[in-house]
């Protein structure tokens, strides 16, 4: 099989999860997490429970599926700066890159943020998703000899505070209805790790 035809079967397929994710996060917003079951998914849809199921194996992960390439665009964007010799800097630009991917829409973005708040099922999802990129960022850092030496524990603690400060940034800025400056915030949060001045 040639790789065009993959490529295209994987746009196809990533469309039609848009497309579900969208029609379920209606769903979700207009009756409640908890109160929707797949068979309510999947009738919104137009599709069958089982159509459903093979592009979404849990309620979880429909609604965060807009985190779901977050990872990579980190571990892009430190790719992408890995003459900086600073890792904290580092971080603080992937980051920057991380949320303006998921910022296109700002009140998409603050809904599904205010329903990850109060859904403690999503909040454990995210966690887990958010863990799930830690090693390939941890890798990334020990990479490159700014990282005191390829040292695994400073790495992951990098990595660690950076994708913690992620989430409170994106906390507070979905708090304020996402009329706070990201960029702002998230200097403030990487601020916090700095020594201060004598």
């Amino acid at each position: 099989m040639c790789a065009a035809s993959v490529g295209t079967r994987e746009i196809s397929r990533h469309a039609v999860r848009a497309e579900l994710a969208r029609v379920a996060f209606n769903r979700f917003c207009l009756t409640g997490f908890d109160q929707v079951t797949f068979a309510d998914l999947a009738q919104a849809a137009g599709v069958s429970r089982s159509t459903f199921l093979r592009y979404f194996g849990t309620k979880e992960d429909v609604v965060l599926f807009v985190f779901d390439p977050v990872g990579d665009v980190i571990t892009g964007a430190l790719d992408a700066d890995e003459v900086n010799e600073d890792d904290w800097d580092r971080l603080r630009n992937a980051l920057e890159a991380a949320v303006t991917f998921l910022v296109r829409d700002v009140r998409e973005l603050v809904t599904i943020l205010g329903l990850v708040e109060k859904t403690p099922a999503l909040c454990a999802r995210l966690r887990e998703k958010q863990a799930a990129w830690q090693p390939e960022i941890v890798a990334r850092l020990r990479g490159t000899a700014s990282s005191a030496a390829g040292s695994s524990v400073i790495a992951t603690v990098r990595a660690a505070a950076a994708l913690e400060c992620l989430w409170i940034v994106l906390g507070r800025w979905s708090a304020s209805g996402g009329r706070e400056d990201l960029g702002n915030l998230l200097d403030t949060a990487f601020a916090a790790f700095s020594s201060p001045a004598a």
